[in-house]
């Protein structure tokens, strides 16, 4: 029994610092939704479509606010919005958790630079294939939606360190290639 406790620990360890995979393929049409959403603490109701028509979305799915790793992507998300501005992206992140609570992380965590929006039931998560198995959460999972509202790119890792780094490489070789 110890063995296979053993083997349950660092199957875990091991998970969390080697990538998955998005199941939505680069070129897939992606899942239009509205939901709400809350920008700097302000409430509003977020639609995908209306979204793209300004340029890409960067669409990030995390597992829970105020956790270290989600903190951490948030961080990380907030201090590269010039950068995303400047390729002419937005981004929206989405969680499970409720929309009061992402009130609060919009402000403090995501420090007014972007928007973060609720799915409690799991509907988009689901749609886009970034639910973790068992669990009542999101994978952390990231997307490029082109304006024409297709999946440019996908990347997919419990780990924070890459996200934002890999989105923007792939937004700025994106721009080169169009």
């Amino acid at each position: 029994m110890r063995s296979v406790l053993s083997a349950l620990f660092l199957g875990c360890i091991f998970s969390l610092n080697t990538p998955a995979f998005a199941a939505l393929d680069n070129g897939a049409k992606a899942p239009d939704f509205t939901a709400q959403a809350s920008l700097g603490g302000h409430v509003f109701s977020y639609h995908l479509a209306s979204a793209l028509k300004k340029g890409p979305v960067v669409l990030y799915f995390y597992p829970a606010a105020f956790t270290p790793g989600c903190t951490i992507e948030a961080h990380e998300f907030a201090g590269a919005i010039p950068d995303f501005k400047a390729l002419n992206a937005t981004v929206i992140g989405i969680s499970m958790d409720p929309l009061s609570k992402l009130v609060r992380f919009s402000v403090s965590e995501c420090r007014n630079a972007f928007a973060v929006a609720a799915d409690p039931n799991g509907k988009i998560t689901n749609a886009y294939k970034a639910k973790q198995p068992l669990q009542n959460t999101s994978s952390r999972t990231s997307y490029i939606i082109m304006p024409n509202g297709r999946i440019a790119f996908s990347y997919a890792a419990m780990s924070p360190d890459e996200h934002v780094e890999k989105i923007l490489q792939a937004l700025k070789s994106l721009e080169h290639k169009h």
